[in-house]
């Protein structure tokens, strides 16, 4: 009885590793699903296939680089970092980092524009009207928030 239980133990192990491993391939036929999602004849069959591989005993790695040998890159949902592919994994990173720079960038100036406006007041020299707006939105305070029920309301639910 207890040999059965540990059999089905274990063949439960290795369904869910098989299953696993069907969801991050994808579908030659169908190409948007996965294997285990699709019904076509060849995720079928691939899932046969890895069903075999697993119990023969191979592991994971080997399973996908037996499959992408077979089928291709395009088979495996998680692509390679290679040259080919690092465009697509570099660009989200590249273009955060050129956000990010140009923000730290803008406060920089920012800041910079009213110190060189300040020295430019004590010296003497006019401000023009634009300068003369941004020194007063930097140096006088924003009017505090009204005391309604309602803002009250809103500061409480923004904690």
């Amino acid at each position: 009885m207890e040999k059965t239980d540990e059999e089905r133990k274990k063949a439960q192990m290795l369904d869910a590793r098989a299953r696993n491993i069907s969801h991050n391939v994808r579908c030659t036929e169908c190409g948007s699903q996965s294997i285990e999602d699709s019904q076509a004849d060849i995720a079928i069959l691939l899932r046969q296939l890895i069903r075999n591989e697993i119990g023969a005993g191979k592991t994971d790695k080997e399973i996908y680089s037996k499959l992408e040998d077979e089928f291709g890159e395009t088979v495996l949902y998680a692509p390679k970092f290679d040259l080919q592919t690092a465009a697509l994994w570099l660009t989200p990173v590249i273009i955060a980092g050129g956000t990010a720079a140009g923000i730290v960038y803008q406060k920089h100036r920012l800041r910079k524009n009213v110190d060189i406006m300040a020295l430019n007041l004590i010296r003497g020299v006019p401000l023009t009207p634009k300068e003369r707006v941004t020194i007063l939105d930097v140096l006088i305070p924003p009017s505090p928030p009204p005391q309604g029920v309602v803002s009250r309301l809103r500061r409480w639910l923004n904690r």
